[in-house]
């Protein structure tokens, strides 16, 4: 995912990895289907449900929604 010298590149990748490895070892999921569900469901979660303290407590699609709104 990088290029191997800075390794703040792969922040967002890794806090993601970190999410679904907590919520994997939760609930295991029984095959590959759970387990790309599960996947789904934790990323709509992490962006559309779950505010965030980092963005004053909006959801990133909130404040993604706001950007493109100011942009226009």
């Amino acid at each position: 995912m990088t290029d191997g010298y800075d390794c703040y590149q792969n922040a967002m990748a890794e806090r993601i990895n970190g999410i679904l490895k907590s919520e994997f070892l939760l609930n295991r999921p029984a095959d590959l289907q759970q387990a790309a569900r599960m996947v789904r469901e934790s990323v709509h979660i992490y962006n559309r449900e779950r505010p965030h303290q980092a963005l004053e407590y909006k959801t990133p699609n909130d404040v993604h929604r706001a950007s493109v709104a100011a942009e226009r």
